[in-house]
C-alpha cells in the first residue's frame, strides 16, 4: 500500500515538474491581437500547468475532484484562492497572479 502511495505521489511530481511554465511571449506572437486573453488562456492555462492531470482532461475529475460545474460553487475569487493558497489535498500551484486569475475565471463560467 504505501509503495503504490509513493508511486503515485512521485508520478504526481513529475507530471507537475514537466507541464511547467513556457515562454509566454512565443505564444504571443501567434497573432494575438487582444480580445479577452484571460478566457482564451484559462483552457490553455489548465492544460499546460498540469491541472489535467488531476481533474481530468475533460474536467470530471480523477484524483482530483470534478470541475464541470464549478462556477456553481465558488466564485472566480474563491477559485484563484484555491489555486494559489491549495485547499484539502491540492497544494498552492506554482502559478502567477495573472495566470491564477485567467484560470479561475475561465473555471467561474462552468456551471
Amino acid at each position: 500500500m504505501k509503495k503504490k502511495l509513493l508511486a503515485l505521489l512521485m508520478g504526481t511530481s513529475l507530471v507537475l515538474a514537466a507541464c511547467g511554465g513556457g515562454d509566454d511571449d512565443a505564444k504571443d506572437k501567434g497573432g494575438n491581437k487582444g480580445g479577452d486573453t484571460a478566457s482564451a488562456n484559462g483552457e490553455e492555462l489548465y492544460n499546460s500547468k498540469g491541472c489535467s492531470a488531476c481533474h481530468g482532461g475533460d474536467l470530471k475529475g480523477g484524483v482530483g475532484p470534478d470541475l464541470t460545474a464549478i462556477g456553481g460553487t465558488l466564485s472566480a475569487d474563491e477559485i484563484k484562492t484555491v489555486i494559489l493558497d491549495g485547499k484539502g489535498n491540492m497544494p498552492a500551484q506554482n502559478v502567477s497572479d495573472d495566470e491564477a486569475q485567467s484560470l479561475a475565471d475561465w473555471l467561474a463560467a462552468k456551471k
